[in-house]
């Protein structure tokens, strides 16, 4: 009977043991920390859906290489024996790649607000560039170079925009970036060809003075024309009567200075002789006296000095004659009016009317400011 009692006591002790063992074992088996490394992945993808890989790649690979060394870690204690297992580095490269990953995505949303604006301020300044490109140098004689690097920079800050309204900001970026290198370019190269040109405004001031005080003084007509408004003037006793559109030679910047150069010179001339419709293949024409004794004297200096060839030879037969009205400069160094302007013309003046030449009867700063 004891040994009974002994048996029954030593099976209830087993009995009981055993589910307590088994949940000791259960409760010092170690866990992995699934909790956290899935709070790295849905940071991480919430950085990635903020472009952090574009605007924090730093940050954003080093939350990645976190991450991939926590899986690794994690595969490679789940191959040990249960028991034998310590997610501690998995633990760690979780917390590190979730913290790197909240970096890169903060980072990220401030980086692509930033450029953002920064683009827009970018895109706003070049849209005001190629208006102020346009207003100066439309028909500015420009060299081929110049004005193909100004289309080009056009093409590239349009595209710019298209892609920056898509919210591509970096693909824009690089646009924008060289469209602003060949506009600006241009532009300073432009302006600096044009302060250089404006250096003769004072004397063009001069001329247009002495223009309009002869003709007040002697109650007569003349012609004052303003090569970089292309505008065509009348004066009748110091007071403007007319104003046309001239269109002058293809290479209008600056003073002529040789036969063929296609430029439209800059002086006091008069009219010498006036050719109607039967005379003239222009339908009407008013012949000037250039080159004028200034122009000679100026044209032999320049060969002396080497700075035009020997065998160089000064032009002449500068007329305002009609068929104009085409909208460009197109002459060899006249100047163009329609046939109905120079039919206003050719019966307002006479022969001996003088006839001023200027690069502009207004200041560059005046001109710029508009």
């Amino acid at each position: 009977m004891r040994k009974i009692w002994r048996d029954v006591l030593i099976f209830s002790a087993i009995a009981v043991s055993i589910p307590l063992v088994f949940l000791l074992l259960i409760r010092f088996t170690p866990k992995p920390p699934e909790g956290v490394v899935e709070k790295a992945r849905v940071i991480l993808s919430k950085a990635g859906t903020s472009k952090a890989d574009t605007y924090s790649k730093k940050l954003f690979s080093e939350a990645r290489i976190y991450y991939d060394s926590a899986m690794i870690n994690w595969e490679k204690e789940n191959k040990r024996f249960i028991y034998f297992r310590n997610y501690d580095k998995v633990l760690r490269f979780a917390e590190l790649s979730a913290k790197k990953a909240g970096m890169a995505n903060d980072s990220s949303i401030s980086s692509e607000s930033s450029l953002k604006i920064k683009l827009r301020q970018k895109i706003d300044t070049l849209n005001d560039l190629v208006i102020q490109i346009d207003a100066l140098f439309e028909t500015y004689p420009l060299t081929s170079e110049v004005r193909n690097r100004i289309s080009k920079g056009k093409i590239l800050l349009e595209e710019g925009e298209i892609i920056y309204k898509k919210g591509q900001y970096v693909q824009a970026n690089r646009r924008i970036t060289d469209a602003e290198y060949l506009l600006s370019g241009s532009y300073d190269n432009a302006s600096a060809n044009l302060k250089n040109y404006f250096k003769l405004f004072p004397v063009w001031t001069r001329w247009v003075n002495m223009t309009l005080n002869d003709c007040k003084k002697n109650q007569d007509y003349s012609i004052i024309i303003d090569k970089f408004s292309r505008k065509f003037f009348i004066y009748h006793n110091g007071a403007q009567k007319y104003v046309f559109e001239a269109e002058l030679g293809k290479n209008w910047v600056g003073d002529k200075r040789v036969r063929g150069d296609n430029a439209t010179p800059e002086g006091m001339y008069k009219i010498t002789k006036k050719f109607d419709s039967s005379n003239t293949k222009y339908y009407k024409a008013l012949l000037l006296d250039y080159p004028n004794e200034e122009d000679k004297q100026r044209f032999k200096a320049e060969i002396a000095k080497g700075s035009l060839p020997a065998t160089a030879r000064i032009g002449g037969l500068i007329e305002i004659h009609g068929n104009g009205g085409k909208g460009i400069d197109w002459t060899e160094g006249c100047i163009a009016l329609t046939d109905s302007e120079m039919d206003i013309v050719f019966k307002t003046v006479k022969v001996g009317t003088p006839v001023t030449i200027v690069g502009s009867m207004v200041n560059l700063k005046e001109i710029v400011d508009k």
